[in-house]
């Protein structure tokens, strides 16, 4: 199943294995766009941002799409992605940390794996 990455990053290589699509630039600017909001958004903003988003999926002839970003705008732009009859996938990832020594000192890092994706319906 082909997703189309709606978020604002690039797909890691386990997204991509798992059937994710990056859009490409003219789409990807246009969605980085209506997902990024300069001030305090009002809420005829956010209802306007979401259908100009679920329209760029509809005109990609989206059937599956990822998303991520503000969490104010997930809820009515998943809701508006849903009414157009596009799956909407949020991706799961688990923290593995990772500890080495450099130079006698433990140095911890994070790494988050991608596991999969979460449907949820509203």
């Amino acid at each position: 199943m082909a997703i189309l990455n709606f978020t604002q990053h690039a797909a890691t290589a386990e997204q991509v294995a798992a059937g994710v699509i990056d859009l490409m630039q003219h789409d990807l600017a246009s969605l980085k766009a209506l997902l990024n909001f300069v001030g305090l958004p009002t809420a005829d903003e956010i209802y306007e941002r979401a259908y100009e988003i679920a329209k760029l999926a509809d005109n990609l002839m989206a059937e599956s799409v990822m998303i991520g970003g503000a969490p104010f705008l997930m809820p009515v732009l998943q809701k508006a992605l849903q009414m157009r009859g596009i799956t909407v996938l949020y991706a799961f990832s688990e923290r593995v940390s990772i500890e080495k020594i450099v130079d006698g000192v433990v140095v911890k890092t994070n790494e988050f794996k991608h596991v999969g994706f979460v449907e949820v319906f509203i």
